[in-house]
Order: C-alpha cells, then sequence, then structure tokens
C-alpha cells in the first residue's frame, strides 16, 4: 500500500500581508515549511451560498445562465451569492439571493455541504444546499445595481442528468441530487 502523505513538520502560517483590497482581496502570506519560509498569495472572494433548487409545483430545476469573468462566456449554473459581511447567515443568505435571481420564497433548504471550491489559493468557503420553492412572488433576473443580468432556465429531471456541467458548485449539487434518485 503506497503513502501519500508523509507527515512531518507542520507548515503554518507567519505572517499575512494583504496585497490589493478591491471587490475581492489579495493577501500575501509566509508560510513556515520546517527551515523553509515560502511567499503564497491567497484570492479572498469571501464566503458564499448556493442551492440546487426544486420548483415543487412545476417539478422543474430552476437554475441561471449569465456570463461569469472566470471563462469570459455565460454559464448555466445554481443560484448563488455572497454573505453579507455584517454576520448574515448562510441560510438567510440563500433566500436573499434566490429571492433576487429567481423571484420565489423558499419553503425548505437542506444542507449539502460546505466546500472550499479552490483550496490551493483561495480562502473562498461555499454553503451548499438543495431549495424548495412554490411560490414565485418577483421577476428575478437579479438585481441591476449589482449588475447581474440572469436569465431563469428551468430544467426537468431528465435534462439535469444530460447536461455537461463546468461549474463546479453546480456539479456537486446535481451530482448528489442524481444520487439521491
Amino acid at each position: 500500500m503506497k503513502k501519500y502523505f508523509q507527515p512531518g513538520p507542520r507548515m503554518n502560517v507567519t505572517h499575512r500581508q494583504i496585497l490589493y483590497d478591491g471587490h475581492y482581496k489579495l493577501s500575501q502570506l509566509l508560510v513556515q515549511d520546517g527551515p523553509e519560509q515560502l511567499k503564497r498569495e491567497r484570492f479572498e472572494p469571501g464566503q458564499a451560498v448556493a442551492a440546487l433548487v426544486f420548483d415543487t409545483q412545476k417539478q422543474r430545476y430552476l437554475f441561471v445562465r449569465q456570463f461569469r469573468v472566470g471563462p469570459e462566456s455565460e454559464m448555466l449554473e445554481i443560484p448563488a451569492g455572497m454573505l453579507d459581511p455584517t454576520d448574515e447567515s448562510p441560510e438567510a443568505a440563500l433566500c436573499r439571493e434566490i429571492r433576487e435571481e429567481l423571484g420565489y420564497e423558499v419553503d425548505q433548504l437542506t444542507h449539502i455541504t460546505d466546500c472550499f471550491p479552490s483550496p490551493g489559493n483561495s480562502a473562498e468557503k461555499f454553503f451548499l444546499y438543495r431549495a424548495e420553492v412554490s411560490r414565485q412572488t418577483g421577476v428575478g433576473g437579479g438585481v441591476a445595481d449589482e449588475h447581474e443580468q440572469l436569465a431563469i432556465v428551468p430544467l426537468t429531471r431528465a435534462e439535469l442528468a444530460t447536461e455537461a456541467w463546468q461549474d463546479a458548485k453546480t456539479l456537486i449539487v446535481v451530482q448528489w441530487e442524481r444520487l439521491r434518485h
């Protein structure tokens, strides 16, 4: 049996410096690795929430299509957003995001997992859920002041299984859902 991890001296952060503090933060960390000290940059976008949303009345999953800067193209993904830094709970943030992006009120939330989508260079943490909705009280489409231009895309269970997902958080919750059925 192969050992992939050889225990040794623990690495730890000895110093942090903010290099950039704009829409997001970028910090430089000094990491002690035994006798060596390493410099590493860490992207710090904050904490985020996302949910696989299921409309129990229409028996459809609700996704959003929007332009994303990373791939420089539109992506089909689950509704998501950042937690308000003033101690907003993940559940409250998620209900707000679903209302803004889809126009629905949340009936029930099921926590799936928390994850770090890119822990090698990012402090971003996602709280992932499954949300059931049945009442559309608004038009959705995002918040104009936040420059969101979202298209709501409903999918059946069969379509869920055939879509080629490119977004990691969406892939995680879709696979979780597929394993349940």
